[in-house]
């Protein structure tokens, strides 16, 4: 079902834009061949590791797929949009419409440009995103402190070892007084993704580096992949917390698994269990990588959720179908019952999709300021 889903988009071209050009039989033919053998990139993928999450070709063939899946659906939004507009006319003129020759070759000369430049924009290494965000209570002691965030890394032959080390390059040079990881580090095994994920050994920052599991570590042996974080020196907390402290004053730093745990015979995210203990008064950060429970979260006294997950939609106006199934935050920061909650458009995104348009990847220097009485 999923190898079909991801097929109805060439199946329309086929039929609405490659059918009804003056070619040959054989040429469109061939043309129809080449795009069912390209949407099939997923399939693919299965065969090459026994997993969709996880193509284990080179680099450069992961972006080709990319690039020519990604022509086809745009090709395939492009031609609905047409198609749509032609059947109105029809309706109001009462007399049928042909679409011009030279429009279907536009059409597809735009949808090859924009996907080229949606996988330059989801492999490059993101740029420093600051944001400044208010939390209640804070100590003055943390005034100006600062958190980078790294979320859905998605390391794999994509995000490759070069891309690895360059993102930790920059990470060390924003000089955060903290680190987090907020899920979906790694598409792959332990053993295709070694080389891969080393680099992430030399992230450094004065309070640490912290690492919750996302849904992705649960397609590849969670329990293996976290203790291997832990050997690469980050500190794991699902369902559990740490104090961060400072001059005598402190702030809970808290992490919760993925929702998606139980699926694989993993312990559910526990809020509760997360914040047993934690001192009276004391503000809360929670790492959560999906935001759909935000909302639980705020009725909990969290101050400040951090979250991945959503990729922050990847293509504008495919954002707002992406909120739909993460309970309507998608992207960027939100106030939830007073508790504010960054959903970060992640430092990469699942090598199956690779496509970014007007939702730009982001190294996140998240800047804690006390929120005004």
């Amino acid at each position: 079902m999923f190898h079909v889903m991801f097929g109805m988009p060439c199946v329309y071209v086929i039929v609405r834009f490659i059918w009804p050009m003056p070619w040959a039989l054989s040429a469109k033919i061939a043309v129809a061949v080449l795009l069912l053998l390209a949407s099939q990139y997923h399939l693919y993928s299965r065969l090459s590791s026994g997993s969709v999450f996880s193509p284990e070709f080179p680099r450069g063939f992961v972006m080709l797929f990319n690039w020519a899946f990604g022509a086809i659906l745009f090709v395939a939004v492009l031609q609905l949009i047409v198609d749509l507009g032609a059947l109105l006319m029809m309706l109001v003129r009462q007399r049928w419409i042909t679409i011009p020759l030279g429009l279907r070759y536009w059409m597809a000369s735009g949808a090859l440009v924009l996907a080229a430049i949606g996988v330059q924009q989801a492999v490059r290494i993101p740029p420093i995103k600051d944001v400044e965000i208010a939390i209640k209570n804070l100590p003055p002691q943390f005034e100006g402190y600062t958190i980078l965030q790294l979320t859905d890394l998605h390391i794999s032959r994509l995000f490759d070892a070069p891309w690895t080390k360059a993102v930790v390059s920059d990470s060390n040079a924003v000089g955060a007084d903290l680190i987090v990881v907020t899920g979906d580090l790694i598409d792959g095994s332990i053993a295709d993704r070694m080389l891969d994920i080393a680099a992430l050994r030399e992230l450094r920052a004065p309070d640490g580096v912290y690492v919750i599991p996302g849904n992705h570590e649960y397609f590849f042996d969670s329990e293996a992949w976290m203790q291997h974080f832990r050997s690469l020196g980050m500190v794991q907390i699902a369902n559990s917390h740490a104090l961060i402290k400072r001059n005598g004053a402190q702030i809970v730093l808290a992490g919760v698994t993925d929702v998606t745990a139980p699926e694989t015979g993993f312990p559910p995210p526990d809020l509760k269990q997360a914040l047993a203990g934690v001192p009276k008064d004391v503000p809360i950060i929670l790492l959560d990588h999906q935001p759909r429970n935000a909302r639980d979260a705020a009725s909990q006294g969290v101050a400040l959720q951090l979250s991945g997950h959503t990729h922050g939609g990847m293509i504008l106006g495919l954002d707002r179908l992406t909120a739909l199934v993460n309970g309507g935050f998608v992207s960027g920061l939100y106030d939830v019952s007073g508790m504010q909650l960054y959903v970060n458009n992640g430092t990469a995104l699942w090598p199956g999709f690779a496509l970014r348009l007007g939702r730009p990847s982001e190294l996140t220097r998240i800047t804690l300021r006390p929120a005004s009485s």
